[in-house]
């Protein structure tokens, strides 16, 4: 089993679990007594952009930010879980577009900036990796479905297709003879999957804007399935007719399904999916093991997306 020792990154980097929830505190009570009192901000480049609270909150310890920006899975800059960290500082996340095209009756690429106007909200969500380790984050976003709104999905769409950037002169893991993966990187979701509140498209987190290594500028987050569906540094958004290709189902289809729901009664081939731990505060890995949620802990939203099928055959 390897142990897991998070990179170290400087104090002042980091927000204090103290002055974060107290920050959370004030967000609630705005919402709940009507305080004039200014929303919490986000600073992209030049530019400070203000958020609200949004739900979806677990009221579960949050991960440290020094873990949750220091343990992570993003190949195109090396397959180690230290290497997004150490290897993404030459990344230039601005200025970025995010292209939306295929089965629309508006195609368009859009500034990123400019869809802060689609209302970024803060939101903790419990995110679970196949390899059986799981966060608590708090992430800054909006809805996916206020995009695909703007771009007006015709009536054949049924999918949504995702692609990632590819740069290896900026993305080390994209160069070399031997690629771990091809690129670029894709994923997809079902088009009511893809509109569900739960679906947001995260530009930040811990009340920052989103680090290189967590998937910046813009990534997809789907709480209730596994962590590979999460993919970043999109450039396009394609709704199709039928369903898209995605990497990691493309490279080992009996590893890792389409649907990628957090199901703890479907192993893996190689290692159980009932256990998980919780990366963070409890030292080494395997130290915070807890049982799978099914859907990640989010049935009571999604279940009904799935009425009627093998869940085990449509993992």
């Amino acid at each position: 089993m390897r142990r897991y020792r998070p990179t170290t990154i400087p104090g002042s980097q980091i927000t204090s679990e103290s002055s974060y929830f107290q920050r959370r505190d004030i967000l609630r009570m705005t919402a709940v007594g009507g305080l004039a009192l200014a929303a919490p901000s986000l600073a992209f480049g030049t530019e400070t952009l203000e958020y609200t609270s949004g739900g979806y909150d677990p009221k579960e310890e949050l991960t440290p930010e020094a873990d949750v920006t220091s343990y992570n899975n993003f190949y195109e800059f090396g397959t180690g879980k230290g290497d997004p960290a150490a290897k993404s500082g030459d990344f230039t996340p601005r200025p970025w577009s995010i292209k939306v095209d295929g089965l629309v009756g508006k195609p368009a690429e859009y500034d990123l900036d400019a869809l802060t106007a689609l209302g970024l909200e803060e939101r903790i969500y419990r995110m679970r990796c196949v390899e059986a380790w799981s966060m608590v984050i708090p992430w800054i976003g909006f809805p996916l479905a206020s995009l695909l709104d703007k771009a007006e999905p015709l009536g054949s769409a049924k999918y949504v297709a995702f692609e990632t950037v590819v740069r290896p002169e900026e993305m080390p893991g994209q160069r070399g003879v031997f690629q771990p993966l091809n690129w670029p990187y894709v994923e997809g979701l079902r088009l009511d999957e893809a509109r569900h509140p739960l679906t947001i498209l995260a530009m930040g987190l811990y009340g920052k804007t989103l680090p290189n290594q967590n998937g910046a500028p813009v990534r997809l987050v789907t709480p209730w399935k596994y962590g590979f569906k999460g993919i970043k540094s999109i450039v396009r958004i394609t709704l199709t007719e039928e369903q898209p290709a995605s990497t990691w189902n493309r490279l080992a289809p009996n590893e890792y399904g389409f649907y990628a729901n957090v199901n703890p009664a479907v192993d893996h081939p190689r290692w159980s999916q009932a256990m998980e731990n919780r990366i963070g505060g409890g030292g080494f890995f395997g130290s915070n093991e807890r049982p799978t949620l099914p859907f990640n802990g989010y049935g009571d939203e999604v279940a009904s997306l799935y009425d009627g099928m093998d869940l085990k055959a449509n993992f």
